[in-house]
């Protein structure tokens, strides 16, 4: 059964550069982590390659799949749909891979009623300034849209306590060691490895009546 990790965090909190470290060691290690691609009904931006940085859909298929109840969690966000496939599971699940989402509060929280076994990661920021020069660092956003994603932020960060797990990304090396703590942490939980604890049993058994 693979493990779903949810993982969110105010916008420029670091989470999708964490993320993609974690993907890159991953293929370069065990190779067990998929990473969800989520569809969504904007247009590709310069760059951007369809099922990379998301799978992009019309309205009208975006809307047959949550019609369908194909859809994990969906949101509007400035007048277009973003969400997250059933399929992505069922692939990860075919793969024997635990799945990676790297998704908003709204998201999160509808996933969470749906995938009750779900591991939840939250990415803090080490301060609001600390977020704000990010932001201002990282893009050309206007002085508005900042202004509008440290708003969005502050109302935010007060879920941290609906996660199973909080990271402060202070220093990126050790936030990266600390996420992947979490990973390797979940996957020996005593109830994710009952199939392989009964195999070594049932050899121990077959030892003694030997």
């Amino acid at each position: 059964m693979s493990i779903v990790f949810i993982i969110s965090a105010p916008s420029g909190s670091g989470k999708s550069t964490l993320v993609n470290q974690l993907m890159d060691e991953d293929r370069k290690r065990e190779n067990e982590l998929q990473f969800s691609v989520s569809v969504t009904t904007r247009a590709p931006r310069e760059g951007e390659t369809n099922g990379v940085e998301y799978e992009f859909l019309t309205r009208e298929e975006f809307l047959e799949l949550r019609e369908r109840d194909e859809l994990l969690e969906s949101a509007e966000v400035f007048g277009n749909f973003y969400g997250t496939s059933r399929e992505v599971l069922r692939k990860a699940e075919a793969a024997g891979k635990d799945l990676i989402l790297d998704i908003d509060v709204q998201g999160a929280s509808q996933l969470r009623e749906k995938l009750q076994g779900a591991v939840t990661i939250f990415i803090l920021p080490p301060s609001r300034q600390e977020l704000e020069k990010r932001l201002r660092l990282r893009s050309s956003d206007s002085d508005e849209v900042i202004e509008r994603r440290l708003r969005e932020a502050a109302h935010e960060v007060l879920d941290y306590h609906k996660y199973d797990y909080v990271l402060v990304n202070d220093q990126l090396a050790e936030s990266f060691e600390r996420l992947r703590g979490i990973i390797l942490a979940e996957r020996g939980r005593t109830v994710r490895c009952e199939e392989r604890v009964a195999e070594i049993l049932g050899s121990f058994e077959q030892d003694g009546n030997q």
